[in-house]
């Protein structure tokens, strides 16, 4: 079933945050990878409407293994006579002709973060995939390259450490294998070091936390998208655990806001945290939901706390992005889950 268009509302705000930086953009062309994903739904979206609403005259090409699927999810997108697509595997598609300045490989699968269901293969989709991006990138003109990492580098956030900044060098265990994701990442943000030394390119790196918005799952795992979807379908919130984790979540307009401003303005290989400082428990955020959307919805816990237990963090400082890049947030979180459940319901 196709999706809808995005709020022009959304759409808006990130061209009243972004627009004075796309005039480089003018005439130019953008490879991006990921293209059918959260994260990519959401970009190729607001460079259509951004290259409109500014007559850049710019194109994009997606890179997808589907283009049909694609084309039956997002037709109003592949419309658009700035978008082209390009079928192919992230780790072996074959290289579209002629310059592209812009690279943006924002390419993960949702089932990589669920490495006991899908054994090694994440940890070579990431390599490789960055790798063979990267390979096109250097040799097709790309003078800035963005990828999107993940807060998952730092390993186990300690529970001392309420806010983790990109100078914290802490890392994955690599006796576990839920550290795939997190050890892909970090092999990835590595490849960008490389290629940068050898070919020139300048690469952004934007280290993800947890986001809320449109096109964000609501069966999968996703907690902000679980309870979202349990709301609208009527049934109770359910939480699997115990309720304490603590989790902060950034409205998907804003991070646009943040990717293209990396794209155009961070320094190169400066990692960015990407996310809000604004952290609060899943009990919390289930019980935020609720009293957001249908109050008299029950939360149903399906563990108990353990008394005096450090709940696991996974919350960002975003110190370096507000002081370097003049970067916030713009979207409050209650506005977030409002938003995301009008766009699903209507």
């Amino acid at each position: 079933m196709p999706t809808k268009p995005l709020a022009r509302e959304d759409l808006d705000l990130i061209l009243a945050h972004t627009g004075s930086l796309w005039r480089q953009m003018r005439g130019q062309r953008l490879f991006l990878t990921g293209g059918t994903g959260f994260f990519g739904c959401w970009l190729v979206e607001s460079f259509c409407h951004l290259n409109r609403a500014l007559a850049l005259d710019a194109k994009i090409t997606i890179l997808t293994r589907n283009p049909a699927a694609f084309t039956q999810k997002c037709p109003h997108l592949v419309a658009d006579p700035a978008v082209t697509l390009h079928a192919g595997d992230v780790r072996s598609f074959a290289f579209p002709d002629g310059e592209y300045q812009y690279v943006i490989h924002a390419a993960t699968e949702t089932w990589a973060t669920q490495p006991a269901q899908s054994g090694q293969e994440p940890l070579t989709t990431m390599i490789g995939g960055t790798e063979r991006t990267l390979e096109f990138a250097a040799s097709h003109g790309a003078r800035n390259f963005l990828l999107t990492s993940s807060g998952a580098v730092y390993g186990k956030q300690p529970g001392d450490l309420t806010h983790i900044p990109e100078s914290y060098g802490g890392a994955p265990d690599t006796m576990d294998p839920a550290s795939i994701y997190g050890e892909g990442k970090r092999a990835s943000e590595l490849l960008c070091s490389v290629y940068q030394k050898q070919s020139g390119i300048e690469c952004k790196i934007a280290r993800c936390f947890a986001f809320c918005g449109p096109h964000l799952p609501l069966h999968q795992h996703f907690a902000v998208g679980n309870f979202i979807g349990d709301v609208l379908a009527g049934r109770p919130i359910q939480i699997q655990g115990d309720g304490t984790p603590r989790r902060s979540y950034l409205y998907a307009a804003d991070l646009m806001i943040w990717l293209w401003t990396i794209l155009f303005e961070a320094p190169s290989l400066m990692p960015v945290n990407v996310g809000s400082a604004r952290d609060l428990s899943i009990l919390e955020l289930a019980q935020l939901v609720a009293a957001t959307l249908s109050p008299e919805t029950e939360i149903h816990v399906a563990q108990k706390a353990i008394l005096d237990a450090s709940p696991p963090r996974y919350i960002p400082s975003i110190d370096r992005a507000e002081k370097l890049l003049g970067l916030g947030v713009f979207t409050t979180l209650e506005d977030s889950i409002r938003r995301t459940a009008d766009w699903y319901r209507h």
